[in-house]
């Protein structure tokens, strides 16, 4: 693909994912452009973050979408479908998304998603930002990290591309190790979607298979 590859990106709050990935398409790290940030709620910080960059913003708030005070994610979902198909976008990438998007069939191995755990650890419906981090230090464990996957019609269960480790030091904070994952973060979600642009990516039985590069792959 000669073209930058065209992002849609899905934000429910600080859009620090994206300004990395933006911060990675302007050092020329990442042949990509970031089309269209689609916001889950109005006065997400992540909004103004995308619009001071140039970023067109839609708002498609989570709140419209609650029947009897439970979220009805197919009617969200249609409304987001609206929003994003017609830009027929490359990849969507979930940036700190808090909604489940029930993805069509044209968005199938077209979505990815970073959760801040090394999953299956530390994962599935409500395991998100600070709560994840929370519980690895109660759990005392001593490696963690960040998972960048498929996203399937499950929480946190589609095929993991890559994953990044970092230390948990016994003196820890949530916060120190939130710090510490997001530093991982911003160097594995701009690898899979390179690898991703780069045709390097199949799903084979539920696991990502990751082609050498195409130089790698023509010698003897």
């Amino acid at each position: 693909m000669a073209r930058p590859l065209r992002l849609v990106a899905l934000i429910s709050g600080g859009g620090t994912t994206v300004v990395n990935l933006l911060a990675r398409i302007d050092r020329g790290d990442l042949d990509a452009q970031v089309d269209l940030v689609v916001s889950s709620r109005a006065r997400a910080p992540g909004v103004e973050r995308a619009r001071s960059r140039g970023v067109e913003v839609a708002v498609v708030p989570s709140r419209r979408f609650r029947r009897n005070g439970a979220p009805d994610w197919a009617a969200m979902s249609a409304a987001l479908d609206e929003v994003i198909l017609p830009r027929e976008p490359d990849l969507v990438v979930f940036a700190g998304f808090l909604c489940f998007y029930r993805l069509p069939e044209a968005l199938r191995e077209r979505a990815m998603n970073i959760h801040p755990a090394l999953l299956p650890a530390f994962g599935g419906r409500g395991w998100w930002g600070m709560r994840v981090h929370e519980a690895v230090v109660a759990a005392g464990v001593k490696v963690t990290g960040c998972t960048v996957h498929f996203v399937t019609g499950e929480y946190d269960r589609g095929p993991i591309i890559l994953q990044r480790t970092c230390p948990v030091f016994d003196t820890d904070t949530a916060q120190d190790v939130a710090h510490r994952v997001f530093r991982e973060e911003c160097i594995a979600y701009p690898e899979a979607i390179r690898l991703f642009h780069q045709g390097r990516l199949r799903v084979d039985g539920g696991i990502v298979r990751i082609a050498p590069p195409a130089s790698s792959a023509t010698k003897d």
